[in-house]
């Protein structure tokens, strides 16, 4: 599901330097991003992802700049990893990642969400206001449902887990397509009745679901549960071994915490609590993805 599989997996700081310490000789905040997937980020800068990127970026007194790519397998390799003709990495920070991703160096969380499900209002699911009524509807009407979800989420294994295996229609979770995104299952599939539900990350759902204007759609945050996790706290990343950065990222997060809870929620994303963390340190690897 390119984001929303975490990554949904799914941020280094060496500015124009080569050193991944080098973070005083920087002359640009530049990040990895994915051209196409909203509510993250665009090439039109509409994402929450870019609007944060540019509020840091300007906090800094530095120009913002993207390297894009497809958040897909590969993304790391081609971005935060990969080197211009003169030796400089393209870009260093990743805007969102769910912490801990083993491919990079994660900052602590700047929020915390959970997977959804999401209906349309008025097609025979009103009553649903949590995953255990979902789960509890009678047989004869959860045997006429078509789910929506991505292959390889906790949403494609809580179905499978809870019977609902027959009734799941499940999308690629890496399209091949780079117009492709996410979202399109909830603003299409979903508001054209072609599905009567979806079980997908909860920023996708919570920004399309604002956003239909034919449709209400109605988003139902899904908890946890043994063996199935379904919220994650997602943070910034950078190369292994760019301490100074990803310092300096932390920093951003503090001065800036009210201005991201704003942004987050005007995007309409079902947040929860953050917990204590203190973000994934490591010395340099050499990772891919």
């Amino acid at each position: 599901m390119r984001h929303a599989v975490l990554c949904i997996a799914l941020l280094g700081f060496a500015g124009a330097a080569v050193s991944a310490e080098a973070g005083s000789g920087r002359t640009a905040f530049r990040v990895c991003a994915d051209p196409n997937n909203l509510p993250f980020s665009d090439r039109d800068h509409h994402g929450f992802e870019n609007r944060l990127a540019a509020l840091w970026a300007d906090s800094l007194g530095l120009e913002l700049e993207y390297t894009w790519f497809p958040q897909r397998m590969g993304f790391v390799r081609n971005t935060l990893k990969a080197k211009d003709e003169n030796g400089v990495f393209k870009c260093d920070v990743v805007m969102g990642v769910a912490q801990g991703f083993d491919l990079l160096q994660t900052t602590k969380p700047y929020y915390r969400s959970t997977y959804a499900l999401v209906y349309a209002r008025g097609r025979g699911l009103d009553d649903v206001q949590s995953g255990a009524d979902f789960l509890g509807l009678d047989a004869t009407r959860k045997s006429k449902l078509r789910i929506g979800v991505f292959d390889q989420t906790p949403g494609a294994v809580w179905l499978a887990r809870h019977g609902l295996g027959r009734q799941m229609v499940p999308y690629p979770a890496m399209a091949g397509d780079p117009q492709a995104y996410p979202g399109q299952v909830v603003e299409q599939a979903l508001v054209n009745a072609e599905l009567d539900a979806v079980v997908i990350w909860g920023p996708i759902a919570g920004y399309f679901a604002k956003r239909a204007k034919s449709t209400e759609l109605v988003v139902v945050p899904l908890e946890s549960e043994p063996g199935i996790r379904f919220d994650y706290a997602i943070s910034a990343g950078v190369r292994y071994g760019d301490s100074e950065g990803k310092r300096e990222l932390e920093k951003l997060m503090d001065e800036h915490a009210d201005d991201i809870a704003e942004l987050l929620e005007r995007f309409n994303v079902p947040m929860l609590e953050l917990e204590a963390s203190t973000g994934s340190e490591g010395a340099d690897e050499d990772d891919d993805d």
